[in-house]
């Protein structure tokens, strides 16, 4: 049923679950599996050596993330790609999800953007809203 799928992570609790989920549906399916993570462009503004750091900070933390997503995957019977891309998340996902021809997405429904306490759940809204394949939150 599903041979491409594309998982989101954030290093969130709800995203890690994500993983745990993709990993068996892989397993299920025999699934090529698309493990993404994103983080937010770096201010032009900030300037040297700032600039910097503060791409080598978020570069590192979306490391972590995958490394995370990863062992929560576990092995799967298809491919396991990982990308790390900087991009608003729901876009940089709905783009992917385009792009890779995929036929499901995964993510968890409250991350760990800026503005949490403000937007819960606004980048998996948006992805629900515009996805042209199905989509699972998870909880």
């Amino acid at each position: 049923m599903f041979k491409n799928i594309l998982l989101g992570v954030d290093g969130s609790e709800h995203a890690q679950k994500a993983a745990k989920i993709a990993g068996e549906f892989a397993r299920c399916m025999g699934a090529n599996l698309w493990v993404i993570a994103c983080f937010e462009p770096i201010p032009v503004h900030l300037g040297q050596p700032y600039m910097d750091e503060a791409i080598r900070s978020h570069i590192t933390d979306a490391e972590q993330n995958l490394k995370s997503a990863l062992a929560e995957i576990g092995d799967t019977q298809g491919e396991i790609r990982t990308e790390l891309l900087e991009g608003p998340p729901a876009d940089t996902l709905l783009s992917v999800a385009e792009v890779r021809g995929i036929d499901l997405i995964l993510m968890g429904t409250r991350g760990l953007g800026r503005f949490s306490s403000l937007l819960l759940g606004s980048q998996s809204q948006k992805v629900v809203a515009q996805a042209q394949c199905p989509v699972l939150l998870v909880r």
